[in-house]
């Protein structure tokens, strides 16, 4: 467990597994592709567009895991006083900046075929482009403030903060009359998408999951090492 909070046994692990992660990433993301462009059938109403959410999904996903994870360690840093915590923070944020951009834009495409215009103000899309905001506002405070230490502490405090924003994104399709249809996937006993895109889908987003993972260990690795003076 100490791999998660110490920075010199998370660069042991990480080395270890930085290699089989990476091929496992390549190796998903192309068998992902090959199902969801070449062998995944096409939606009856919406056609090829619906191969969108094999971008869209994915990147939603790490989106919000990788906040949910920045919250994490921002109650690890603060409450029981971690640094580590401090150098995820800093390191994964510009990571979920991406996937959200990425959900954003790929909605945007899929959105304008479906509802004839690329973006409109229901409760899902703006609590995703809220989310996006406060990743640029960390990324943004990490840049400015020079005093680490209270930089860090308020960028931690804003984190858990904007994590009020979480449970909005993701139940705000029950919550509000919105664009957006309600959860498929969670109906287990009777689902709403054919497996035929469900096989597809989780290989997409087992591949994005591993492009973040692999991402995300080079960016700690860069921040432990910028910061090894005061860490040692």
């Amino acid at each position: 467990m100490k791999f998660f909070v110490n920075p010199s046994k998370f660069n042991k692990v990480a080395d270890y597994l930085f290699k089989p992660i990476l091929v496992s990433s390549i190796v998903l993301f192309s068998l992902g592709l090959i199902f969801s462009f070449y062998l995944s059938p096409e939606d009856y109403q919406q056609g090829s567009t619906v191969r969108i959410m094999y971008i869209h999904v994915p990147s939603a996903w790490l989106a919000l895991l990788t906040y949910a994870i920045m919250t994490l360690y921002s109650i690890l840093a603060l409450a029981f006083r971690i640094p580590f915590g401090f150098i995820i923070n800093t390191a994964v944020a510009p990571i979920g900046a991406v996937f959200t951009l990425i959900c954003i834009i790929s909605g945007s495409l899929w959105g304008k075929p479906m509802w004839g215009t690329w973006w409109v103000w229901d409760a899902r899309l703006t609590s995703v482009a809220i989310l996006f905001i406060i990743y640029l506002l960390i990324i943004f405070m990490n840049l400015s403030f020079e005093n680490r230490v209270v930089r860090e502490k308020v960028v931690a405090i804003f984190i858990l903060v904007g994590s009020i924003n979480l449970p909005i994104i993701k139940f705000s399709v029950d919550w509000w009359n919105t664009l957006h249809q309600p959860a498929t996937i969670s109906k287990l006993s009777k689902p709403s998408i054919d497996p035929s895109m469900i096989i597809p889908l989780f290989i997409m987003t087992f591949a994005f999951t591993m492009i973040g993972i692999a991402i995300a260990i080079l960016r700690i690795k860069t921040e432990i090492i910028s910061r090894k003076s005061y860490l040692d």
